[in-house]
C-alpha cells in the first residue's frame, strides 16, 4: 500500500466512524440537524424516541450513540488546580507585555529624549527588525523546553526552571534601561542581552504552561448528566477542553492590560520604571507556582518518547505507508526488529501529524498578529494622542478579548449548541482567518487617511510644518480611529489562536502534548520571520499597500483552509474518540492518566 492508499484509508474510516458518532440532534425531537460542514445528522423523532425511552443511561455513565446525538452537550467544571496555572500565566504574560509592547519606542526613541523617553534611537525599521526578532526567537525556544520537558523533567519543573532564566533577562533589561546605563552607552548592549535570556525563558514556559492547564482535567469519556431543571445532558470532554483554553485565553489577555500602566509609566518617568514593575508581577506567579506545587497534575516524562515518534515518522517515510510504523503492520509483513510503541501509538501520531498539516496555514495569521506590536503602535504615533501615549492603544485588543470570551463561552457557543450547531475547529480557525482580514484590511484605510490628512500628508512628520523645534508633529487624526483594528484582531484571537492552542492538545498523543504545543507555536516564529520580510515595505507610503496585500493574504488563506480540511470537522469527534477508546479499554480504572506507552496494543486489523 502506498502513502496515497494509505491516506485514503484513513480518511474513509475515520469518515465512516464520524458518520456514526457526530453530535447532532433535532430542534423540537423531528428535524434533521446539519452542521457547518453541510453533513446531515441522523433524523430521530416521536417514533424513534419512544423506541430509545428504555434505554437511557444512568447519569455518571457513558451515553449511549443516540443518547450522543440527541442530548444537549456541555462542558464539565473545571479543577481549582487550573485556575492556579492561569494565574500563573496571568502574571508572566503581565510582564512580557508590559516590557514587549514598550518594545518599539524604546528601540525607536533618541537617547537625548528628543521624542519621548529616552531609548536607544535605532529608528522605526530597526525597532520593527528589532521587535520581530524576539517574536521569532521566542516561538521557537518552546521546542527546547518541550524536549526537556517530555523526555526529561516533566512540565512542572521545566517551567520553573525556565522561570528561573526568565527572571535573569528581567533583572538585565530592568538594569540597562536605567538613565546611567543610557547615558554610559551600556544601554543596547544590555537590551539584546536581555531579548536573548527573556526569550529563553519565556519559550520554555509556553510550551509546558498550555498543556499542563489542561491536563489537570483527566476526564476522557463523556458521561451523562441530569441537570437541576430535569434536562438530561451530555457531559463533554471536548467541550470542557475548549472552555478550559478560553479561560486560559482570557486570564492571558488579563494580563495584557499591564499595558494600561507601563506605557505612562514609559512617558512620565522613564522606561526602567516600568520594566521594574513587570518584574515584581513576575515574582508573584513563581510564588504562586512554587507555594501551591502540591496541587497540580504533572505527567512524568515518558524518556525517548520524542526519538520514538521520529523513528516512527521514519518509518512511514520509507514504506511510504502511515500504517508501516504499527507493530501488527510490521509483523504481517515479515519486519522482524522489535519497535517501542504499540498500534494506538500509531494512531495518535497520524491525530497529531494531521494537527501540523493544519498549523502550515497558521503563519499568515501571525503575520497579521505581529503587526499590533510593531506598525500598528508607529502608525499611532502618526496621529493626534491628545495627551494619549501611542502604544496605549494597544490595550484595544486584550479589552476586546476580554469582552467577548465570556459572550461567546456562556451565550453564543451554548446557543448554538443547543440548535444542533456546532462550531468546529476548522470552521473556528476560518473564521479566525476572515477577522484577520478585516483587520489590517481596516489598517490600511486608517494608513489612507492618516495620508489624506494635513500637516504632512504622505509623509507624517518629516515636512517643515511638522516639526515644533526638533520634535515632530502628527498629522491631525484623532488616534480613536485605530480601535475597529483592535477589536477585530482580539476577535481573530478568539476564533484562531484560542482553537490552535485547543487543537494542539487534543491531538497530540498524551506523552508528547508539549512537543507538539511547541510545533504550534513555531509557526509564530515563521510569522515572525515573514514580517522580518516585509519590514522594508514598513516605510511611508509603501506600508498601505502591505496592509492590502496581508488582508487579501490572510483571506485567501481561510478559503484554502476550509477547502482543503473541513472534512476534519466531520471527522473530529472520531478522532477525540482515539484516547476515549484508549481508555475503555484499560482493566485498571486508577491508570488513567498513564502514558500510551502502558497502553495495550490494538488488534493488527485495527483502524482509526
Amino acid at each position: 500500500m502506498n502513502h496515497e492508499d494509505g491516506a485514503a484509508e484513513l480518511h474513509a474510516t475515520l469518515q465512516q466512524t464520524s458518520r456514526r458518532s457526530s453530535i447532532g440532534g433535532t430542534t423540537g425531537g423531528r428535524a434533521a440537524s446539519v452542521d457547518v460542514t453541510g453533513a446531515k445528522l441522523p433524523t430521530v423523532g416521536p417514533a424513534a424516541d419512544a423506541e430509545h425511552q428504555h434505554d437511557q443511561s444512568p447519569d455518571h455513565t457513558e451515553p449511549t450513540e443516540y443518547e450522543k446525538q440527541t442530548l444537549r452537550h456541555i462542558g464539565d467544571k473545571f479543577p481549582a488546580s487550573a485556575y492556579l496555572i492561569a494565574a500563573v500565566e496571568l502574571c508572566e504574560r503581565f510582564t512580557y507585555y508590559g516590557c514587549q509592547g514598550l518594545f518599539q519606542n524604546y528601540i525607536n526613541n533618541r537617547p537625548g529624549g528628543q521624542d519621548g523617553p529616552r531609548g536607544l534611537g535605532l529608528g522605526h525599521a530597526g525597532a520593527t527588525g528589532l521587535n520581530l526578532f524576539f517574536q521569532f526567537f521566542c516561538y521557537v525556544t518552546p521546542i527546547i523546553g518541550a524536549i526537556i520537558s517530555d523526555q526529561y523533567l516533566g512540565k512542572y519543573k521545566t517551567i520553573l526552571i525556565f522561570a528561573g532564566v526568565y527572571w535573569c533577562g528581567l533583572i538585565i533589561l530592568w538594569t540597562t534601561a536605567l538613565p546611567t546605563s543610557i547615558e554610559g552607552g551600556h544601554a543596547l548592549g544590555g537590551y539584546v542581552t536581555a531579548l536573548v535570556v527573556i526569550a529563553f525563558g519565556t519559550g520554555g514556559i509556553k510550551a509546558n504552561i498550555a498543556p499542563l492547564i489542561a491536563d489537570q482535567y483527566t476526564r476522557r469519556l463523556m458521561a451523562i448528566k441530569t441537570l437541576p431543571s430535569g434536562e438530561r445532558v451530555v457531559i463533554d470532554p471536548a467541550i470542557t477542553y475548549q472552555r478550559i483554553y478560553m479561560m486560559f485565553y482570557g486570564c492571558i489577555n488579563i494580563g495584557c492590560l499591564s499595558l494600561l500602566a507601563t506605557p505612562f509609566m514609559e512617558k512620565y518617568e522613564g522606561f526602567w520604571t516600568a520594566h521594574l514593575m513587570c518584574f515584581f508581577m513576575f515574582c508573584v506567579g513563581v510564588a504562586i507556582l512554587i507555594f501551591c506545587r502540591g496541587r497540580y497534575i504533572d505527567r512524568l516524562p515518558q524518556g525517548s518518547i520524542i526519538t520514538d515518534a521520529f523513528k516512527a515518522i521514519g518509518i512511514m517515510i520509507v514504506n511510504r505507508n502511515t500504517n508501516a510504523a504499527k507493530p501488527s503492520w510490521r509483523e504481517a509483513n515479515g519486519k522482524t526488529k522489535p519497535v517501542a510503541w504499540n498500534d494506538h501509538f500509531i494512531d495518535e501520531l497520524k491525530r497529531a501529524l494531521r494537527a501540523c498539516k493544519v498549523f502550515c496555514f497558521y503563519p499568515v495569521f501571525w503575520v497579521v498578529y505581529g503587526q499590533f506590536s510593531s506598525n500598528f503602535v508607529s502608525q499611532a504615533a502618526q496621529m493626534q494622542g491628545h495627551g494619549m501615549p501611542n502604544d496605549l492603544m494597544q490595550n484595544f485588543d486584550p479589552i476586546s478579548i476580554i469582552v467577548f470570551i465570556p459572550i461567546l463561552d456562556r451565550f453564543v457557543y451554548p446557543a448554538l449548541r443547543k440548535m444542533h450547531i456546532e462550531l468546529k475547529p476548522i470552521a473556528r480557525i476560518c473564521i479566525g482567518f476572515v477577522l484577520a482580514s478585516l483587520c489590517v484590511a481596516y489598517a490600511a484605510i486608517v494608513q489612507h487617511l492618516i495620508y489624506s490628512s494635513g500637516p504632512c500628508y504622505g509623509k507624517p512628520g518629516h515636512c517643515p510644518a511638522g516639526m515644533d523645534g526638533e520634535t515632530p508633529l502628527p498629522n491631525h487624526l484623532h488616534i480613536a480611529v485605530q480601535t475597529p483594528a483592535y477589536v477585530f484582531i482580539g476577535l481573530a484571537e478568539i476564533f484562531i489562536s484560542v482553537t490552535g492552542l485547543e487543537y494542539a492538545y487534543t491531538k497530540a498523543p498524551p506523552s508528547m502534548k508539549s512537543f507538539v504545543q511547541s510545533l504550534y507555536l513555531f509557526t509564530n516564529a515563521i510569522g515572525s520571520a515573514l514580517g522580518e520580510a516585509l519590514v522594508p515595505a514598513t516605510g511611508d507610503p509603501a506600508i498601505m499597500w502591505m496592509y492590502t496585500g496581508i488582508s487579501v493574504a490572510s483571506f485567501i488563506t481561510a478559503i484554502v483552509v476550509w477547502t482543503i480540511f473541513h472534512h476534519y470537522d466531520r471527522e473530529e469527534t472520531a478522532m477525540n474518540e482515539l484516547d476515549a477508546r484508549a481508555h475503555s479499554e484499560k482493566t485498571d480504572p486508577a491508570s488513567e492518566t498513564a502514558s500510551v506507552a502502558d497502553r495495550p496494543a490494538t488488534q493488527p486489523n485495527e483502524k482509526i
